[in-house]
């Protein structure tokens, strides 16, 4: 469905209950308070599904929608979620319950009964703002706070090359709506743990540079989360650091999670490296400038894979 038709479909029907992907970001949280406000104040009634992978920078902007746990939804929509294995964890892998999926990953799979799916839009807030804009009144400045945190997280605050001349008018327009953005901007980029701080060292420090320089990896391990302190709260884009460097085209972070053989793996590049196309590879997706997989593996042999990769991305790309 188009713009129209969403939002024509979300006036016809009520009783939402909006689900958020696995350990969610900005824009996931964003668009579903963003979302679920937008509805209350057409009169229909809105909550969004606890989400127990949620770390605390964002949950300002979501806890007040949070669901009970006798709350029975007649309709279910999923924000931001490109697949079913992306669910949340609480609610398993029922596909088969979603009614409405509004996303903007060009690798969504069409699990939803209906889909809004613009691959064009930076952010997933943006196509929720889309919608919300539809109805007169329904977005005030609350509303406009959390859309704007999924706008400006998504897209680095306007510093990454999935910014669009959209995305930025969108921003004026939510900026307009009453989001406080110098706060949200200072909360959510300029602010940071000390854990984070020293977690970056390890980073920088530990960065490995193949094929000329234009590729950058980093693998985070266990160990370095716990000697630098850090928590998940402290994780929130963590991606970017690696493809921040002067001459790399494309930064590859890997993770290491609960356990040595498994690991999540974050890829993010500029125009020059497809980074949906480099994970497909390993059965993930994204976007073309960032996406992901997660792998049943040790971090040393997922990095000697994605190397052997990128040797054949950057074959026939000779350095500018």
């Amino acid at each position: 469905m188009n713009i129209s038709e969403t939002a024509k479909w979300l006036r016809e029907h009520d009783n939402y209950l909006i689900l958020t992907h696995r350990r969610p970001d900005g824009d996931a949280i964003g668009s579903a308070a963003g979302l679920a406000r937008g509805l209350r104040a057409v009169g229909r009634t809105a909550y969004v599904l606890h989400n127990p992978e949620i770390t605390p920078r964002y949950l300002p902007y979501i806890e007040d929608y949070w669901a009970s746990d006798t709350f029975s939804p007649d309709n279910v929509v999923t924000v931001d979620t490109a697949s079913r294995d992306l669910f949340p964890v609480n609610w398993g892998d029922r596909a088969e319950h979603v009614a409405l999926c509004i996303d903007h990953h060009p690798s969504n799979s069409g699990y939803a009964a209906s889909s809004c799916v613009d691959s064009a839009r930076a952010s997933c807030g943006e196509i929720v703002y889309e919608i919300l804009s539809q109805w007169p009144g329904a977005v005030d400045s609350e509303t406009a706070a959390a859309l704007y945190v999924a706008v400006s997280t998504d897209t680095g605050c306007f510093a990454f090359g999935n910014t669009t001349a959209d995305t930025l008018l969108v921003a004026s327009e939510l900026a307009r709506a009453g989001a406080p953005i110098a706060r949200i901007n200072r909360a959510l980029f300029r602010e940071k743990t000390r854990a984070r701080a020293v977690l970056e060292g390890f980073i920088f420090s530990g960065l490995e540079f193949h094929f000329d320089g234009r590729a950058a990896i980093s693998v985070i391990t266990g160990d370095m989360l716990a000697r630098a302190g850090a928590t998940e709260n402290d994780l929130d884009d963590i991606a970017a650091l690696p493809g921040s460097i002067e001459g790399v085209w494309v930064g590859v972070t890997v993770r290491e999670l609960s356990a040595p053989d498994d690991c999540k793996v974050s890829v993010r590049s500029g125009k020059d490296v497809d980074s949906n196309a480099l994970c497909a590879r390993f059965g993930g997706g994204g976007h073309a400038m960032a996406a992901g997989f997660t792998a049943r593996a040790r971090t040393d042999d997922v990095k000697a894979a994605l190397i052997d990769a990128l040797g054949e991305v950057f074959s026939g790309k000779p350095r500018a």
